[in-house]
């Protein structure tokens, strides 16, 4: 839920022309513009000077790879936004798949992409789009999303992105059916968004990001985690400044009280923010929850006096993880959490020491083994279960000498593998190891950080 929303007062009803494309992308910059020396800020942007301002970041070596598209090709990528591409919604608007290659750019790397397209009645708009295109076009580090290109047409406002192919974490963590997120996944996951949020910070011109939130966090194949929607994003105080002051953005739960309060916006706003992220990691409950009793419906006001107690920090933890969990692990972050949710903003700890905080949690090994099923192929190609700590006989029948699912004769014991076979979900694999059982296998390097 919005605070409230920006002004759009950099709206310029037509920023280029698909027929002008080419003519503005090579304009230079006057004796009057600014020289793409340092990066550009909002500020540095007027209404007379947007369409030139986005050409020169589209030139500069920084956003070299910044690609303007029309917008019918923007419709040739995405089967004229077909409901076949459609990937999701949010205050920006609507998300669809694309494809795109050379033959729409030389040298455009042949990948899938996602195209988000400004929704005019919306809950953000023209600004919020500019600052997207100004911030994602100069940034670049690991751990943000890639920004390929954008358009800006007449009224339309779209920006092309690299596609994650796991969305996002507020769906993976609440609304993924398939499975709990491992710990080592979530910890994996903290790291590399507070990279990029340390990234942000610790720019010669600071970017306070504003929004940190689940559901602004994406996730590649590997779940490398990566920043976007830059919308609300700012730049930080420069010089003596201590703090910006702003209208109240963001969304309800994650914002840091003081900003709340009185508009100051400092880097520890992210901080205080991603404390509630590194929150629902630990618990795997949301910031607010209106279906939970009203004591736990905020999730920093209900799990926060048990933070520091190690003796009631299982009270807490996502009981979906069944215990397979580093405890140590669990106590540092839960410590790293309280004190990134301090109420003194000058408690809270930067973001590169939150890095230097969390990484080593990947290589702690005391992350007890937990249940897991493996199916044994037999001689006649029938499939047999059995448990982590049975043992399996490696001769030409597949016996099972010991564990829960022997071959037994007789109706007694034929009754009592059938109980036994309720209390084991058919399987579609053949075989299937828990997370904790392929890390004692593997070590760190299945989750560890690239």
């Amino acid at each position: 839920m919005r605070f409230k929303k920006l002004a759009t007062n950099f709206f310029t009803p037509a920023c280029f022309k698909a027929k002008s494309q080419t003519s503005e992308h090579k304009s230079q910059l006057s004796s009057k513009e600014i020289t793409i020396s340092r990066r550009l800020s909002l500020s540095d942007v007027s209404n007379s000077s947007i369409c030139t301002v986005l050409s020169d970041i589209s030139n500069s070596l920084i956003g070299s790879n910044l690609h303007i598209f029309a917008h019918n090709e923007l419709e040739k990528i995405t089967q004229s936004f077909s409901k076949s591409n459609y990937l999701g919604e949010g205050g920006f608007g609507k998300v669809y798949k694309g494809f795109v290659d050379d033959r729409f750019r030389p040298g455009l790397e042949a990948q899938p992409v996602a195209v988000k397209v400004l929704d005019l009645d919306g809950t953000q708009g023209h600004r919020e789009w500019l600052a997207e295109v100004v911030f994602l076009g100069q940034l670049k580090h690991p751990n943000l999303v890639n920004l390929i290109g954008y358009c800006c047409e007449d009224e339309h406002r779209l920006l092309v992105y690299e596609y994650m192919e796991r969305g996002n974490l507020d769906n993976k963590l609440f609304k993924c059916y398939s499975g709990t997120l491992p710990w080592l996944t979530r910890v994996k996951i903290a790291i590399g968004a507070a990279k990029g949020l340390s990234f942000l910070h610790e720019e010669e011109k600071p970017v306070i990001y504003r929004d940190f939130k689940a559901s602004n966090i994406l996730l590649d194949c590997d779940y490398t985690a990566k920043l976007s929607d830059f919308g609300l994003a700012i730049d930080g105080p420069e010089g003596g400044e201590t703090h910006v002051t702003t209208h109240v953005m963001g969304t309800h739960g994650y914002a840091a009280p003081e900003y709340i309060t009185t508009g100051h916006l400092t880097t520890m706003s992210d901080v205080y923010s991603f404390g509630v992220v590194l929150l629902e990691l630990l618990t795997g409950r949301r910031s607010m929850d209106e279906s939970r009793t009203f004591r736990e419906q905020n999730l920093v006001e209900w799990a926060k006096p048990f933070l520091k107690d190690s003796h009631k920090l299982d009270r807490v933890m996502d009981q979906r993880l069944e215990g397979q969990y580093s405890t140590e692990g669990a106590k540092k972050a839960a410590a790293l959490a309280h004190q990134c949710l301090s109420h003194n903003p000058k408690s809270r700890p930067t973001m590169s020491t939150v890095v230097k905080t969390l990484e080593p949690l990947m290589n702690l090994n005391d992350i007890p083994i937990g249940p897991f099923v493996y199916v044994v192929p037999t001689e006649s190609g029938k499939e047999g279960q059995i448990g982590c700590h049975d043992k399996v006989k490696n001769d030409n029948k597949g016996e099972v000498k010991e564990g829960g699912l022997e071959k037994l004769k007789g109706s007694h014991r034929r009754r009592k593998g059938q109980r036994h076979k309720h209390r084991i979900k058919p399987l579609k694999s053949s075989t299937i190891f828990s997370d904790t059982a392929l890390y004692k296998v593997l070590g760190t390097g299945l989750y560890s950080p690239r």
